[in-house]
């Protein structure tokens, strides 16, 4: 099976049927960080990460794998931020 989201000149290409349920795909294109997955009903669900820190963060990633490591730390980090703050 090969990866879902395709990056190139144009766009992204999704192959949806390519894709598991409730698994999250990771994709840069465009300075933009794209997060896809298909939920239960078949549905894609796509979202748009443009915040400038995470984005040079995976820039310059060569697999998704790296860009979803990078996306949870980022995560996990904003997290603990917002918790020391309150």
């Amino acid at each position: 099976m090969k990866y879902p989201l395709i990056p190139d000149e144009k766009g992204i290409k999704i192959i949806a049927n390519e894709m598991e349920i409730e698994k999250m795909y990771y994709c840069y294109h465009n300075r933009k960080i794209m997060l896809v997955y298909k939920d239960e009903q078949q549905f894609l669900n796509c979202y748009e990460l443009e915040d400038k820190e995470i984005v040079d963060m995976v820039k310059d990633c060569k697999k998704p794998e790296e860009i979803e490591k990078l996306v949870e730390e980022f995560i996990t980090k904003t997290k603990k931020n917002l918790a020391s703050n309150n």
